[in-house]
């Protein structure tokens, strides 16, 4: 990608940035720079760069205890992965849109920018973990720093950044580590990539190496399923039943895919992610 010095891989001049979001060091960025629509996930329409109208002068949300009960069941399922720090504390240097206005605009569209990087990263950590991928972790490596590289990048190059050519390189190497894992899982391989399974019945279903990249699983029943080794990158789980379901060696499986879902305390999630607190 032009712009993005070339380094080692292996050799990263900083540690990678946090993955995870941080409110408490962020301009509550999602809370203004993004759009959303009146839905079952919020109570009202907000149009991008407009402050939601929960928002406080502090930054905090004056209804995050309520969220749900309030109608924004979408907030509490979005996660920034790390991005929002990343863009005030790192691109900014602790500057925020209140005290500096003339920051705003700019500030507002390198936020979704860096959302998709850290995104990125995220992946491409996980698939850096997996022994199965190691015939492309050197490419992986190769990624990861220039992803990591464009993380740090002055705030015009990153409101000027197509992400498209390099989420599609990156797609392509989880793609390979996607195969290399699931070839390990026994027995025939389920392929629902991109699938229409809305409310589909699949209760104690051995999806064991299944290819569920992008399904469409919203209210699905998948209570007691086994979905060990499967790859759920860009599944969309909205309130897909996971109760006693196993996901603990999927792939690709992210917060807010859990956040979105159903589950409770038989369901098994993978070391690196959170259950749900709504999860009963």
């Amino acid at each position: 990608m032009d712009g993005v010095p070339n380094h080692p891989a292996a050799d990263l001049p900083t540690p990678l940035p946090v993955l995870q979001a941080d409110c408490a060091n962020c301009f509550a960025l999602c809370c203004v720079a993004l759009p959303f629509a009146k839905s079952n996930d919020f109570a009202v329409n907000k149009p991008a760069g407009t402050p939601c109208k929960n928002l406080q002068q502090d930054f905090r949300c004056g209804i995050h205890t309520r969220l749900r009960d309030k109608g924004f069941r979408g907030c509490t399922v979005f996660d920034c992965f790390g991005a929002g720090q990343q863009t005030s504390q790192v691109t900014f240097g602790g500057r925020d849109w209140r005290t500096h206005p003339g920051t705003a605009r700019q500030m507002f569209e390198v936020f979704p920018v860096l959302r998709q990087l850290h995104e990125l990263l995220f992946y491409v950590s996980e698939a850096l973990t997996l022994p199965a991928a190691a015939p492309v972790h050197a490419e992986l490596r190769r990624a990861l720093a220039e992803t990591e590289e464009w993380t740090r990048a002055d705030a015009q190059a990153l409101a000027d950044l197509d992400v498209g050519p390099l989420r599609q390189q990156i797609n392509t190497l989880l793609l390979k580590t996607s195969e290399l894992v699931r070839a390990k899982a026994p027995g025939r391989k389920k392929n629902h990539r991109g699938a229409d399974l809305m409310g589909a019945r699949l209760a104690g279903a051995d999806l064991r190496g299944a290819n569920l990249r992008g399904a469409y699983l919203i209210a699905a029943d998948l209570s007691r399923a086994d979905l060990r080794t499967a790859d759920l990158i860009g599944a969309d789980l909205r309130d897909t039943n996971l109760r006693g379901a196993d996901l603990r060696d999927t792939i690709f499986l992210t917060q807010p895919q859990l956040n979105a879902a159903q589950g409770d305390p038989t369901t098994h999630i993978p070391p690196t992610l959170t259950r749900p607190t709504h999860w009963t």
